[in-house]
């Protein structure tokens, strides 16, 4: 598997994006959530995936442009866990939801173990 973040992974659609958030399912591993939502058929990649890190837990644009590239890479990393065993197209958007400030490793193993927790999600229905 190719570890890249390609330009059609990203989501940038407002239809997609407002379709997440009045549509979608949750998941959440402190301090990370995973909001999802089905979507129809993408014509070239089977997830669209977008961060989001709150300006009020970090007012400087420096602060939320490091978690937001901080999740882009552990999802860069790690998203054999996330596409393991999807059959349909899915909308997925990363939060970062606390003041806390967690190193790179502490990141990376809430993302993997979020990842794991929405297999699991996505088995049980």
């Amino acid at each position: 598997m190719k570890f890249t973040y390609p330009k059609h992974e990203k989501l940038k659609s407002r239809t997609l994006i407002d379709q997440l958030f009045s549509e979608g399912k949750s998941v959440t591993k402190y301090p990370l959530r995973l909001v999802y939502a089905q979507v129809g058929e993408l014509n070239d990649s089977k997830i669209k995936i977008g961060v989001s890190v709150s300006k009020k837990h970090f007012k400087k644009a420096v602060d939320r442009n490091y978690y937001k590239r901080v999740l882009r890479e552990t999802y860069r990393l790690n998203k054999d866990v996330l596409l393991g065993n999807l059959e349909q197209s899915y909308a997925f958007m990363i939060m970062y939801q606390t003041k806390d400030r967690l190193t790179y490793q502490e990141i990376n193993e809430k993302t993997i173990q979020l990842f794991e927790k929405f297999q699991k999600d996505i088995q049980n229905k």
